[in-house]
């Protein structure tokens, strides 16, 4: 490869966030994220991301108490505890295919044994656990035919969290997480971004077909915007055992806000190639970041 097209290529990374149609089987629903992850790998994917709930769909709220595992309490410990059958697959999948891997989300026990923890859970490519994010706002919808309160099974987190990666060419990229209803608290992503910006903004998803026709793509666009950041969003996309049709949609968006790449529903590894330069490019033309007063 000549020095033009080596230059060309840095600053590049293919990415690929995963949608799914998860079951009330965990085992399941693990082979069919592996499997998904094995596609993307293929297919020349660093960053996999999974969706929200990829591992459990339950038929009620409480289903996922039976499944939380206890957290890793070391960087290796998912790869060394079969036990924790969740965290050690992700683990297994990094090393494996040697990629990140972005595990939204895992339900993690508490202190309460009436709650658990929605966390989004990062490995690195040698399968070590190098960030957590607990969800911090939970979500709760009536239009008095369908009813949800996440508070009821979930205990918010109340950190954002953002982690740094480098890509195969050797560039550091800052990834900040969020979760599904996330996406319209704006104050998180700005906390992401500050003081270093995120260069990439991660959001698995779990929304609700009702609320994600009106308002799903336009939220995405609205953070990728505003942040003069990549979005992707990893979604469950389909009708599960419950009877719940979640909407799908997963996304890749640039910092511009146009569309890179998208899945309406269904199964499916949607892949994007994010460049870094020219996000740098149109935060150089459009310096909004640094014209921030409140």
């Amino acid at each position: 490869m000549n020095k033009l097209l080596l230059q060309d290529y840095h600053g590049h990374m293919k990415v690929a966030a995963l949608q799914m149609v998860s079951t009330p089987d965990v085992g399941a629903n693990l082979d069919a994220a592996c499997r998904l992850m094995a596609q993307a790998s293929a297919q020349g994917a660093e960053l996999v991301a999974l969706p929200e709930y990829f591992c459990l769909m339950g038929l009620r709220d409480t289903d996922k108490l039976k499944v939380a595992e206890a957290p890793a309490a070391a960087l290796d410990e998912a790869l060394l505890r079969p036990d924790l059958p969740i965290q050690h697959r992700l683990a297994q999948a990094a090393r494996q295919h040697g990629i990140w891997v972005i595990g939204g989300t895992v339900p993690l026990r508490t202190a309460s044994d009436l709650h658990v923890s929605n966390s989004v859970l990062v490995f690195n490519p040698q399968g070590h656990q190098v960030a957590r994010y607990d969800k911090i706002h939970l979500f709760c919808f009536d239009d008095g035919t369908q009813r949800y309160d996440e508070s009821t099974s979930l205990q918010a987190g109340s950190q954002p969290v953002a982690f740094d990666m480098s890509s195969r060419d050797g560039q550091v990229w800052r990834v900040g997480l969020a979760v599904c209803y996330d996406l319209r608290f704006p104050e998180l992503f700005r906390a992401l971004s500050h003081p270093t910006p995120c260069d990439l903004l991660v959001l698995p998803a779990a929304f609700t077909h009702t609320t994600g026709q009106a308002h799903w793509e336009v939220l995405l666009r609205a953070r990728a915007i505003e942040n003069l950041c990549h979005v992707m969003a990893p979604a469950q996309g389909g009708v599960h055992a419950s009877g719940r049709r979640t909407f799908g949609h997963t996304m890749v968006i640039d910092p511009w806000g146009q569309m890179l790449a998208s899945q309406a529903e269904g199964e499916a590894v949607v892949m994007a190639t994010l460049e870094k330069a020219a996000q740098q490019r149109m935060r150089k033309q459009l310096p909004a970041l640094s014209h921030r007063r409140l």
